[in-house]
């Protein structure tokens, strides 16, 4: 820590204090690890949706489906979660460098 003060008088920039790990009542310490396990979740689905919708598209192109509605809603589900997550990337994006011109 003393070569981040050091480095802040040098620089100008000064440093930040120390950040109190005393949590909120209710929010437990693996928060983050929660959060990545949702988006890792969240993600997996994704995945397996595309392909769930890929694998409907190859039956529709051999002629083995039956029913090609099965084909179109597959596909229309795996295109609105696909726009979904691009969506939410991309506001996590904003947001992150929205905080990053913040100044102290």
């Amino acid at each position: 820590m003393s070569a981040v003060a050091a480095l802040g008088a040098v620089s100008g920039v000064i440093a930040p204090s120390p950040v109190s790990t005393a949590l909120s009542p209710g929010v437990s310490a693996s928060g983050g690890a929660d959060f990545a396990n949702v988006l890792g979740q969240g993600l997996a689905n994704l995945q397996d949706t595309q392909t769930h919708a890929d694998q409907l598209g190859v039956q529709a192109a051999t002629g083995d489906l039956t029913d090609v509605h099965d084909f179109m809603i597959a596909s229309t589900q795996a295109q609105l979660a696909t726009d979904l997550t691009v969506t939410l990337r991309n506001k996590a994006l904003e947001s992150f460098n929205e905080i990053m011109r913040m100044q102290a």
